[in-house]
């Protein structure tokens, strides 16, 4: 089983104003709702390619309610340990740009903590854990750390899609795949980076520190795949960006959907710009016919770069 981990859902709710004016009323023209978080995208989008996943972390009041009972109309699996709290609410404002205000989250006690963790008791080697979304301030910011601990412990292979200082302590574990964009990428470093080449070399870096996978998106230039023995790059499909929230989870789901069908790791990675490309051109996630239809406009080739 695949379980993705969203320490922090939220309700997102879209709203789309034609003419935002700050400090006048503005009336929308258009508005809708979905879950939120970077896992619960994941296990979103892995439903829409026929692979189940099971989505954990903390939910309470109707916020958190709505979360479950959507993931359940999709099909999706949930162990949610249930807090007292509501689950925080995510304003995407859409007009001329695009602007989000995001909420807090609830506080977590010991005990549900404890209770969280001992889900991960009853897990095995063959399962995948993706780790995904940033670490509310309720929670300890070695809680990533922790879950990897018990994984390797049980060589349960772990996908981190997070930012940040999160990103920092969970390279040191080594994990199976890590996707920063080339900003995380560059932060990372200290540095910018602006082209394939020079992510080429940091995501090279990584590799060396022992993670066994690197996906790099740079927006319209493409996406880098590193891993320990090649290097991929992979353009991106023309189309409309509509759409930029949940386009970095879909490449994770569409690429573990892809290996968890033994698919070769080109075609994975083929799989997961796809997946990507296709949010970004839609006003919610991407579906299986989008992704389908986007295939045949991706070229993956390896690509060689000097060793610094």
């Amino acid at each position: 089983m695949i379980y993705t981990v969203t320490l922090n859902p939220s309700v997102d709710y879209i709203v789309e104003v034609e003419q935002f004016e700050l400090g006048s009323l503005n009336r929308t023209v258009a508005d809708t709702k979905f879950p939120g978080g970077k896992g619960i995208n994941v296990s979103r989008v892995m439903k829409r390619l026929a692979v189940e996943s099971n989505a954990l972390g903390f939910i309470g009041g109707f916020t958190g309610k709505f979360v479950e009972d959507f993931l359940n109309l999709e099909k999706i699996p949930s162990n949610f340990v249930k807090v007292s709290g509501d689950t925080r609410i995510n304003i995407k404002l859409k007009t001329e740009v695009e602007s989000e205000i995001n909420g807090l989250g609830p506080n977590i006690s010991e005990d549900q903590l404890t209770e969280f963790f001992e889900i991960f008791q009853k897990m095995t080697r063959e399962d995948i854990v993706v780790l995904a979304g940033s670490i509310p301030g309720t929670l300890p910011s070695s809680i990533y750390k922790e879950i990897i601990a018990v994984c390797k412990e049980k060589e349960i292979k772990v996908v981190a899609d997070v930012s940040g200082d999160a990103l920092k302590e969970v390279i040191s574990e080594k994990p199976y795949l890590i996707k920063p964009n080339h900003h995380e990428l560059g932060e990372l470093f200290n540095t910018e980076i602006q082209s394939v080449e020079e992510a080429l070399v940091y995501g090279k870096k990584l590799v060396k520190q022992g993670v066994k996978h690197v996906i790099v998106s740079l927006a319209e230039k493409g996406a880098l795949l590193i891993t320990e023995n090649n290097s991929y790059v992979a353009n991106v499909p023309k189309g409309k960006v509509l759409n930029s929230v949940g386009a970095g989870d879909s490449v994770v789901g569409g690429f573990i959907s892809a290996i968890s069908k033994d698919y070769s790791i080109e075609e994975a990675f083929k799989i997961g710009v796809a997946a990507g490309s296709a949010t970004a051109f839609s006003m919610e996630l991407c579906t299986k016919q989008k992704i389908e239809e986007l295939l045949p406009y991706i070229e993956v080739n390896e690509v060689k770069g000097e060793e610094r």
